[in-house]
């Protein structure tokens, strides 16, 4: 989808509509985050999303710190979805179904948007406070023959097409009736058909994306080994053991909140993986004998380890982000940090409130 333009004609008309109001522009950023990060790939939206507000924020001197941290918030909730990493891993921990954790989630992921679009606000009205706005700043030169490269594949023609195609597959994915990776194949098999006829066009578009689909593929096969090894050779009640004996007593009712409210930190130490299937199994073992389900573990320490996503030295398009508005990654994290874990906690927060995790 995003090969073809369909994100292109939302972000331009996001940006159109925002005009020269700061605020409205930080609140089209965050839209423009959310739509893009659709496909749960990090870099995809990193690289839609920055290139067309970037020029937009030089423009009306709107310091770019706010257009990474609005970029990595929304990817953060927008993680959230089943075809996420951090959503399929955690299933796989759980051994459920991914779609079923999301419909679990799903809650908490609307009321972390709003959250975002909240932010996007306050941050709006801070950068005209420092004196941000229309023709304060500097206007930025296109790289056209990237354009030229990347309009080959567009089709502007068909864009209701894939929008409802998008629709259509969003609604399946959210009723459940059939399960996602056939849901995602049957619209990828119309959606190359439709838009690219030519086979050659098509398998060229395929080995494009196919080393991101291939590299989530192995990992959740080699975790499920992973744990699998861990839980049947009593490692992980070992480990748990050893941790029961540190915690007090009176805080282990508590443990899933406790590493809910950890679990930024924790993302920005430790890589995906290790966070999903070296410490959460642990943790979902020791709170177990605290008599805390596993799943209410899993889902607190998903919603701010997502959030992590756009300040941890460990993800790559981290780099990218801040490559793309030459800007520090210890000044993007200084202002972004505080923000997430504060978006993370109030996330935390609701979904105690709503029941989704049980305060003990």
């Amino acid at each position: 989808m995003s090969d073809t333009g369909m994100f292109d004609v939302i972000v331009q008309k996001l940006v159109k509509l925002a005009g020269s109001n700061v605020i409205a522009v930080t609140v089209a950023t965050a839209l423009i985050a959310t739509i893009a990060h659709l496909d749960g790939t990090t870099a995809t939206t990193v690289l839609i999303t920055i290139p067309a507000m970037y020029p937009v924020y030089k423009k009306m001197n709107v310091d770019p710190k706010i257009l990474l941290c609005l970029t990595g918030a929304c990817m953060g909730v927008m993680n959230l979805l089943p075809w996420g990493g951090p959503v399929a891993r955690a299933a796989t921990v759980l051994t459920m179904d991914a779609n079923e954790l999301w419909h679990i989630l799903l809650p908490i992921q609307i009321l972390g948007l709003v959250c975002n679009i909240a932010v996007a606000v306050l941050l709006g009205m801070w950068a005209v406070k420092k004196g941000a706005g229309q023709g304060k700043g500097e206007i930025l030169a296109f790289d056209e023959k990237a354009r030229q490269e990347e309009d080959v594949l567009r089709r502007p023609k068909l864009l209701i097409f894939n929008l409802l195609l998008t629709a259509v597959l969003l609604a399946i994915l959210s009723s459940g009736i059939i399960t996602s990776y056939v849901a995602f194949l049957l619209a990828l098999s119309i959606a190359l058909a439709v838009n690219y006829p030519d086979l050659k066009l098509q398998d060229k578009l395929v080995k494009k994306h196919a080393p991101a689909a291939l590299l989530i593929s192995a990992t959740l096969f080699s975790a499920g080994a992973m744990v699998g090894i861990f839980d049947g050779t009593g490692m992980l009640t070992e480990m748990a053991n050893v941790i029961i004996s540190i915690i007090p007593s009176f805080l282990g009712r508590f443990l899933h909140i406790i590493f809910g409210i950890l679990a930024l930190p924790l993302g920005l130490c430790m890589g995906t993986d290790a966070y999903f299937y070296g410490i959460m199994p642990l943790v979902i073992e020791v709170g177990s004998t605290y008599g805390i389900a596993p799943l209410s573990t899993a889902i607190a320490m998903i919603i701010g380890k997502n959030l992590a996503l756009m300040v941890s030295p460990l993800v790559p398009a981290t780099y990218l982000a801040i490559g793309l508005t030459n800007t520090e990654l210890k000044d993007h994290m200084k202002f972004s940090i505080p923000i997430y874990w504060a978006v993370s906690i109030c996330m935390l927060i609701i979904a105690v409130i709503i029941g989704v995790v049980p305060l003990m």
